[in-house]
């Protein structure tokens, strides 16, 4: 069962949703209902991207030879990410935005480049 509920994407959104949303209260606490938006906001979009990184990085994986595999696709994803958790939370009014998209922005970006990797090297072993 235990192994059942580490592969399942529900259980992986809603980690994502509930660290990353808790994440965003903490560093936007005190700030009234500008606190609230940020926690939902950002557990909304960890959950997005809890759900769309992991497809997107095998999609882009093969198309890329050698290295190319291990940089580009993780350096793509972490380039959108960055785009959108800062846009967006721009536009919901976070106050402290960089503090807030700094450590799901870390995590994503250093998931995609050890999933990237290990992608690659499977991709190396089947030429």
């Amino acid at each position: 069962m235990l192994r059942r509920l580490a592969r399942s994407t529900a259980v992986h959104v809603a980690f994502a949703f509930l660290g990353m949303g808790s994440w965003a209260l903490f560093v936007n606490w005190g700030q009234g209902a500008a606190t609230w938006t940020a926690g939902i906001g950002q557990g909304v979009l960890s959950g997005l991207i809890t759900l769309v990184l992991k497809r997107a990085l095998e999609a882009m994986s093969p198309r890329f030879p050698g290295v190319l595999a291990h940089l580009v696709p993780p350096a793509v994803t972490a380039a959108v990410i960055l785009a959108v958790l800062t846009a967006v939370h721009l536009l919901i009014g976070t106050p402290q935005v960089a503090r807030t998209v700094a450590v799901p922005w870390g995590v994503s970006t250093l998931y995609a480049f050890v999933y990237a990797a290990g992608l690659a090297r499977r991709g190396a072993r089947t030429v």
